[in-house]
């Protein structure tokens, strides 16, 4: 198990709000709280931008299902740069990886990419609990040709889970030391918090953050 201090924890966590209800209101107390807790970011709906704040701001893209066209997402991902967005984490169509379609998978990936180069980072969610582990190794294999900056285990929205070590690992092993690994989806106590980043996470999306850090138990994403 690794152990991290509060404050090197809290440089790893994505502090999350993608709740479908989020006012306004509620971003702003989540950019005050990720300062006042020291996370590496906050990450909001694209409705939400631009948000002012001191940390990193990241945005989803074709959320939560995937199932956009590449275009569309393209486009989203595009607004969000023009915005001044830090970060996107963009849904991979999951029916495609199912399919075992992954030229069509990675070409998704590109047409974000494309649309939002450099510096913006662009994260990949794979939503891991719904695939096998050849599907997740494929898929990470083919984000990497395309340009993502990091492979993300899941949207914390879909029916077969969250992140979990094995997917974490897995993915590690696929990528190396040459992109970062998110998990995100049910992540609700520190030791789980730590139980990942053991498995080879560099990123952690969490929606109770000070809960985490605190040693207690949140809930949501």
């Amino acid at each position: 198990m690794t152990t991290l201090d509060r404050d090197q924890l809290a440089s790893l966590i994505d502090h999350t709000l993608l709740k479908p209800e989020a006012t306004s209101a509620d971003v702003a107390a989540l950019a005050r709280e990720a300062e006042e807790l020291g996370t590496y970011s906050i990450c909001v709906s694209p409705s939400m931008l631009p948000v002012e704040t001191t940390v990193k701001v990241a945005t989803v893209c074709g959320f939560p299902s995937g199932q956009h066209a590449s275009a569309i997402k393209a486009a989203e991902a595009a607004d969000a740069a023009a915005k001044g967005v830090d970060e996107v984490d963009m849904v991979i169509n999951v029916g495609l990886a199912r399919a075992g379609e992954f030229a069509a998978v990675e070409e998704d990936i590109r047409a974000v990419r494309e649309a939002a180069p450099a510096p913006v980072l662009l994260k990949v969610i794979i939503e891991s609990a719904a695939l096998t582990d050849e599907q997740i190794v494929a898929v990470c294999e083919g984000a990497e040709r395309a340009g993502a900056d990091f492979v993300k285990t899941s949207t914390g929205f879909h029916p077969t889970g969250g992140a979990t070590e094995h997917a974490v690992q897995l993915m590690r092993r696929t990528v190396g030391d040459r992109l970062g690994v998110k998990a995100s989806g049910g992540i609700r106590t520190r030791e789980a918090a730590e139980s990942m980043v053991a498995a080879g996470a560099s990123r952690l999306g969490l929606s109770s953050s000070r809960a985490i850090l605190e040693g207690g138990t949140g809930s949501g994403y």
